[in-house]
């Protein structure tokens, strides 16, 4: 029998990739949710080497981080920033076209 993948494996593949995970994450932004977003941001980190990397490269608490990148997180914007540029990532914001 074949050895079923979990979808987080070709996930995390992809998010290893740092312009798929610029647009996984702008995706989720775009959702209006922000769960789903601290969501997909905890899906890059762990792609991108897990928490402890993270929280190392962003000189942020490592446990503070899993409950901020969770789905009741309530992230600081200064600590989302510092999360943002640990993966060379910047936000950025755009005026809404009027119609």
């Amino acid at each position: 029998m074949a050895k079923t993948l979990k979808y987080k494996d070709p996930l995390s593949r992809q998010l290893k990739d740092h312009k798929k995970a610029a647009a996984y994450l702008n995706k989720a932004l775009q959702e209006s949710d922000l769960r789903a977003f601290l969501l997909a941001l905890r899906h890059v980190a762990e792609a991108q080497g897990g928490m402890s990397k993270l929280a190392e490269k962003s000189e942020l608490n490592r446990e503070n981080l899993y409950r901020t990148l969770s789905r009741k997180g309530n992230p600081r914007f200064f600590n989302l920033l510092a999360v943002l540029k640990t993966f060379d990532l910047k936000l950025t914001i755009i005026a809404k076209s009027k119609t």
